[in-house]
């Protein structure tokens, strides 16, 4: 990188704390904070749902399988998760956007109080905090990895520059800031994907290479699935990415509780599920292509699409491409930031002995200041955890992704989105705790208790043991009564907004101190 790609790098960090100060002004709250006050627009949601549901590890650890296995990149990751936001687009979207519009709540766990039970809605919210630590902490370690590529930065500096440039506006500006500048970062990502592809096909010969290239590429290069990447394994993620991006891992959430409506949850699912079906695919040909064109350095290639990008481009490009990198990682923590924030201050806070008493009672302006600094508190362990990302506890950084977050994302989504489902309302706290508990053990058992276990079963075991015991233990021990029942006909009903059960109920033992009131406005 020269001084034109720094230039572009520093502008586009100071354009991101821009926008966090711009939005500072709509956030008087922290149902603006947490929920943008339920007015933001179903395609900025849709492009800030798909723009925070990937980051740099696309451009290191999946470079990497692009550039060792081919296409199957594509077709394990992306096709799935565009397929189960597909499926979430009716099932979970309009019900996550009526948590807001009907039982006024600021965070997604906070119905689970008068679902289930207090410690139902504790053991998935610490579990999924903890959870969300380390893997928000191998994004900034990925990014970190590229910066270290192009400027010979050390890790630990790549981790602090970008937390903290990230840190900055997503607590200043709430979810406001995380939505408009995952826009900004949008488009500039379009740019410098584009910039990327025309680049290599102009490597390759021309237009022309998106066809005639393929015979070139090493053996099994063009094959839907190889390696370790099966169809099994293709199975097990869809079903997994189903719940993880329909709101299972909360910042998507957020997004359809942001909307307006769930009629508009529906079109932001349908908008973010069309762009992970056609723009990976943009992104990926150049990996797929790297073979060709360069000679990775690390073992697991994870360097390939970096050094694809340092030979290929020239000086502004460069940077385009290297913010690029930035955008994904930045919008995804920041949106996992502002998801666990409001989970710790909504949820966790509010029921720790000796103080509980007090979160409860805390005014507008001291639960937005709690939820910035719970925000930045987040980000800060992340970036530690960061720091650790390839000791031998967590090995690489693909490794923690597929593995940790694949695996337990299930035992915590499970109770929290099928809960919202009517027919599963036999189901109650034993079954949604028996099934997190088992889920985890299960996860645990296959990682680390035992030895060979292929990793398409490490993976499926334990979201398959959440769904069967909360289904299962549903029907043999049902717990459903005429309390549950009522909030579950609020989050089913048709129509939209608080139409139909009374815009001023609320959940019994809410907070009324109005933090997530104005989150149905208009």
């Amino acid at each position: 990188m020269n001084s034109l790609d720094w230039a572009v790098l520093i502008g586009y960090f100071g354009v991101m704390v821009a926008i966090g100060a711009w939005s500072h002004r709509r956030v008087d709250d922290v149902g603006d904070f947490f929920t943008a006050g339920g007015r933001m627009p179903w395609w900025l949601s849709g492009i800030s749902h798909h723009m925070s549901g990937y980051s740099a590890v696309m451009f290191t650890g999946h470079a990497g399988i692009s550039y060792q296995y081919g296409v199957t990149s594509y077709v394990t990751w992306s096709f799935p998760i565009a397929m189960g936001i597909a499926i979430g687009a009716r099932l979970f979207a309009p019900r996550l956007n009526r948590l807001r519009s009907r039982l006024h709540v600021a965070s997604p766990l906070e119905y689970l109080k008068s679902r289930y039970n207090l410690p139902t809605q504790q053991a998935l919210a610490w579990s999924g905090v903890l959870l969300k630590i380390v893997d928000v902490g191998t994004k900034w370690a990925a990014i970190a990895t590229l910066l270290s590529v192009f400027t010979g930065m050390s890790l630990n500096q790549g981790i602090l520059i970008t937390g903290v440039v990230t840190g900055i506006y997503c607590t200043v500006g709430g979810l406001w800031a995380d939505a408009l500048t995952e826009l900004g970062q949008f488009v500039i990502q379009l740019l410098a994907g584009v910039a990327m592809l025309v680049t290599v096909l102009a490597q390759l010969g021309g237009v022309g290479a998106l066809w005639t290239a393929w015979d070139r590429l090493p053996a099994g290069h063009t094959a839907p699935t190889a390696g370790p990447y099966t169809l099994t394994f293709l199975l097990a993620y869809l079903f997994i990415k189903t719940f993880e991006y329909s709101g299972g891992m909360w910042n998507q959430a957020q997004r359809y509780m942001a909307t307006r409506s769930a009629r508009e949850a529906v079109r932001s699912a349908r908008l973010s599920a069309a762009l992970w079906l056609v723009w990976p695919a943009v992104l990926f040909f150049p990996m797929w292509m790297a073979p060709l064109l360069v000679r990775a350095q690390k073992p697991d290639a994870s360097d390939a699409y970096a050094l694809l990008t340092e030979r290929l481009l020239p000086h502004g490009l460069l940077g385009l491409v290297v913010v690029g990198f930035f955008s994904h990682t930045m919008a995804m923590c920041s949106s996992d930031a502002n998801a666990i924030s409001a989970v710790v201050t909504r949820d966790i806070a509010p029921a720790l002995p000796k103080v509980g008493e007090r979160v409860r009672g805390w005014s507008h302006r001291a639960g937005l200041l709690a939820a910035r600094l719970s925000t930045v508190a987040f980000l800060a362990l992340s970036m530690a955890i960061a720091t650790q990302v390839n000791s031998p506890a967590f090995k690489d950084i693909i490794t923690v992704v597929i593995k940790w977050v694949a695996g337990l994302v299930g035992p915590i989504s499970i109770p929290f989105l099928l809960g919202m489902v009517r027919q599963c309302r036999r189901s109650g706290p034993t079954a949604a705790l028996v099934s997190w508990a088992a889920g985890l053990f299960a996860f645990w058992l296959t990682n680390y208790g035992l030895d060979g276990v292929q990793l398409q079963i490490q993976i499926v075991a334990p979201v398959a043991t959440s769904l069967v015991l909360f289904l299962l233990i549903g029907l043999v021990r049902p717990e459903d009564t005429p309390e549950r029942d009522a909030v579950l006909e609020r989050i089913n009903g048709d129509g939209d907004g608080s139409d139909g059960f009374g815009a001023s109920r609320r959940l019994p033992g809410q907070r009324t101190d109005g933090a997530a009131g104005r989150a149905g406005r208009t």
